[in-house]
């Protein structure tokens, strides 16, 4: 190919030189070409990239193709049930009710509902009446001082620096409205945080925002903020689902020089939070800590975060609890498929135990060893809608935290670029211009309304499966496609061995 690219440029540049001329016409027609020419000789010659090495000019599509890639696969390919991690429909259900629209749809399910991966509601013939209330859960174990009463449903840990100042600010404003609170990530405790929206203040690995000098935990600043009145609990974060043992990552493009002196960091720099805690190494560690921070903040609710990986680590914690006596007010259990800004893709791909039987051996494990009673369990894996609020309390949450499916509140169109600082919609990104695009009188009222009208929805499913309370519901109102195959057996049995041959 680049020997015949070659030809052909040189062919057509002596022919346009001839032209001109004799005609004098085609001057620039010749620059462009000895352009392409020359720019073709020197992708001919450098040693880098095989593609252009190979097809000097026409190399260049393929990297513009794959950049844009992503947006073709999402607006030409993409059918609506389509797309990962969430489908067009989820995030058309996200964009409306954010927006306070109707978020209906005609005609009928486009899902495959014979299928045995389906899942539903066992509805009842006698519905319940549908609570106009927001249902709220109240959080505090026997230890605790100053319970919060929390919404069912919250603002998950995104971290200010993973998302720009906008997003962080519409966020707290639209939980002030909501009355729900919003979890501050491991980013630290900054002022866009603190615009009057309940906060639930989370202390990662790197303990930004009460750090010392060589990078450990600090309770003298730890203490001065977590008795803000707007912060009503602080959570530990053990481990992140979609990077568990790995540590927080703020790459160098998005630590700006106001994040890095927040965070106590250098500027510019790719910011890797240790994979554990430099403040404990054990459970009786981790179960101690718990309780200091709980005196330092005043008896205000503590707890910590995971993803299940070995399970008998869990219940080792538990074990440990129980010696010391000594209880979490809450426990957040995350899911592999959990979001964030950036993780290497095996991290992401590979390890971590998935939400859905991460929770149900939380919950059975507590159960096992009497403790569940002491504590709240919060679900944090892939809440985006009613349905899956109300099936995550049927797994055994108490209450749930949302973070993409309030990104999408914000603007976000799963571009998937929040490891880039290229956020097209100002959400995930540092870039000021991208973040202007990002309003955040209007967003903040779009989180309000996602937050109102998704548990309005759970209120409406929690109605028509018959219940009066989400405290009612376990597993046994959900049926899966798997169960059809035996019920089908029961109404149409094998009658081919009763017929007789002749």
């Amino acid at each position: 190919m680049r020997k015949n690219f070659f030809i052909f440029g040189i062919s057509v540049l002596i022919l346009t030189t001839i032209i001109y001329m004799f005609f004098d016409v085609g001057l620039l027609l010749i620059l462009f070409i000895a352009i392409i020419l020359g720019l073709g000789y020197a992708n001919s010659i450098q040693h880098k990239h095989a593609i252009l090495r190979n097809f000097p000019v026409l190399g260049y599509f393929r990297y513009l193709f794959e950049m844009i890639s992503p947006e073709i696969q999402q607006y030409f390919i993409e059918r609506a049930t389509d797309g990962k991690p969430f489908s067009r429909n989820e995030r058309s259900l996200a964009y409306q009710r954010s927006k306070d629209i109707d978020s209906t749809t005609p005609f009928g399910t486009q899902l495959n509902i014979n299928d045995s991966n389906y899942e539903g509601i066992k509805h009842s013939i006698f519905p319940a009446v549908v609570k106009k209330e927001l249902p709220r859960v109240l959080v505090g174990g026997p230890e605790c001082t100053q319970p919060y009463l929390a919404s069912l449903l919250n603002i998950s840990a995104m971290s200010f620096g993973s998302l720009s100042e906008n997003a962080i600010l519409a966020l707290n404003k639209g939980a002030l409205k909501g009355n729900f609170y919003h979890n501050t990530g491991e980013g630290g405790l900054t002022d866009f945080h603190l615009q009057g929206g309940d906060v639930t203040w989370q202390i990662g690995t790197g303990y930004f925002g009460c750090r010392n000098e060589s990078g450990g935990f600090d309770s003298i600043k730890f203490a001065e903020k977590a008795n803000f009145p707007t912060v009503k609990m602080i959570e530990i974060k053990l481990s992140q689902g979609a990077k568990p043992g790995h540590g927080g990552v703020l790459p160098a493009a998005k630590n700006t020089e106001q994040i890095a002196k927040i965070r106590g960091v250098l500027p510019h720099t790719t910011i890797l939070s240790p994979p554990g805690h430099s403040a404990f190494s054990d459970t009786k560690g981790l179960v101690q800590f718990v309780a200091t921070l709980r005196q330092l903040a005043n008896g205000k609710p503590i707890g910590f975060k995971l993803c299940i990986g070995k399970t008998n680590e869990f219940e080792a914690i538990c074990e440990e609890m129980i010696l010391q006596n000594c209880y979490p007010d809450f426990i957040t259990v995350d899911g592999a498929e959990g979001g964030t800004g950036a993780a290497p893709l095996e991290f992401t791909d590979g390890v971590g135990m998935p939400f859905e039987p991460a929770l149900i051996f939380v919950n059975k494990t507590l159960i096992r060893f009497g403790i569940r009673n002491k504590m709240r369990l919060i679900g944090s894996g892939k809440i985006i809608s009613g349905y899956s609020i109300l099936r995550a309390v049927a797994l055994g949450a108490d209450m749930c935290n949302s973070a993409r499916g309030f990104m999408f509140s914000l603007g976000c169109i799963q571009a998937l670029r929040c490891n880039t600082n290229t956020c097209p919609t100002g959400v995930a990104t540092q870039d000021k211009m991208l973040m202007k695009g990002l309003v955040v009188t209007d967003k903040s009222e779009r989180v309000f309304h996602f937050h109102k009208n998704t548990l309005h929805a759970a209120n409406e499913l929690l109605a028509a499966a018959g219940k009066d309370s989400f405290s009612d519901v376990d597993i046994s109102i959900f049926m899966r496609g798997d169960e059809f195959s035996h019920l089908s057996d029961l109404y149409f049995p094998d009658n081919l061995k009763s017929v007789t041959h002749y």
